[in-house]
């Protein structure tokens, strides 16, 4: 059975055309099908002139769904925007990052050769990433249902103003204060829009949700992670007239007038990405963060690894009783310096 993957580029910038333009060419000589959809196709012919490999089209001569993987070429957003692409369908994404941090991508662009060999003789492993399911309601009706990779972001609509909110977890109010905006985030998320503006990093495979307050006026105002069961809520006070927005992985966004409140839920549906070797999470925010690690000597032996001498034989003294006042008469005194 023949066996294709989605090429999917940013094809806005020369770096990419010509990537994509390579991925194509060593996918077809790894015996792979290589797809593209139309419209990146005709980028790349325009750039390169008539493409002589055997590309299909997606939609066209192939369905999604008969896809058994995705490689994106470019940044993060470009890999937000494939994720956007298979929602619906169980294909997972492998990034190949041509942007700056790229912490979404599992290779770069130098390992692209090496990334279609792992993919040709199926040496990736495909884990799940949580995502969230995020509502608008305003005056009881709702307005708004998308859902996010990263974080549903509220901010502030006008820049000479803060906006005040409420939040609420559980269906509990826990505060409210004047702010920039307010951070929902999944653990993917964490190290996005969320560790910017000052909340915790969680490892993906820790299951929770984050809040994150941006420029709040207030003392509890910080970031908080709790349970991916509970439901989080965040509205727009009416105090003042200052309007706000939301924007979901900063690619689809919503107006937010005073009274609005957006609720999010962990969504059933995850986004499934595939890595091609299991480096650890913190292998991997040392890497993309550039992280100072100089000096660092690992752990310490453990003890079934240590070889010590015998144990020294330690010669115990016991006390002599003190002298009785008739044994200072007689004489008869205890030597206290006598060994037992």
């Amino acid at each position: 059975m023949s066996r294709r993957v989605l090429v999917l580029a940013h094809t806005g910038r020369e770096d990419s055309l010509r990537a994509a333009w390579d991925a194509c060419g060593q996918l077809h000589y790894s015996g792979l099908i290589p797809v593209m959809q139309k419209s990146e196709l005709d980028d790349i012919e325009r750039f390169f002139g008539v493409v002589d490999k055997p590309i299909e089209i997606l939609h066209e001569d192939v369905r999604l769904e008969d896809v058994e993987l995705v490689m994106v070429l470019g940044g993060d957003g470009t890999i937000l925007r494939a994720a956007e692409l298979v929602r619906n369908v169980d294909v997972p994404l492998l990034g190949v990052n041509l942007g700056h941090v790229g912490f979404l991508a599992e290779s770069e662009r130098a390992d692209l050769a090496q990334t279609v060999e792992w993919i040709a003789s199926r040496e990736y492993t495909v884990e799940e990433r949580m995502t969230i399911d995020v509502q608008v309601w305003v005056r009881g009706q709702k307005i708004w249902h998308t859902w996010a990779l990263n974080e549903a972001a509220i901010e502030k609509a006008d820049r000479e103003r803060m906006i005040e909110v409420v939040t609420e977890v559980d269906e509990r109010p826990l505060t409210s204060f004047g702010c920039d905006g307010v951070v929902l985030a999944t653990p993917t998320g964490s190290t996005a829009y969320a560790f910017s503006s000052g909340g915790p990093v969680v490892w993906p495979e820790v299951e929770a949700l984050v809040i994150v307050p941006i420029s709040a006026h207030a003392l509890f105002a910080k970031p908080l992670v709790v349970s991916p069961r509970s439901k989080l809520a965040v509205e727009i006070l009416t105090r003042t007239d200052a309007q706000g927005v939301l924007w979901c992985d900063g690619r689809r966004s919503v107006d937010l007038p005073p009274g609005a409140r957006i609720e999010v839920t962990r969504s059933t549906r995850p986004v499934r990405l595939a890595r091609t070797h299991q480096t650890p999470f913190s292998a991997r925010l040392v890497r993309k963060f550039e992280l100072p690690i100089h000096g660092w000597r690992g752990p310490a032996p453990r003890s079934a690894d240590i070889h010590t001498g015998p144990t020294p034989v330690i010669r115990t003294f016991k006390p002599s009783p003190l002298p009785t006042p008739q044994d200072v008469r007689t004489g008869r005194a205890a030597d206290p310096t006598k060994e037992m």
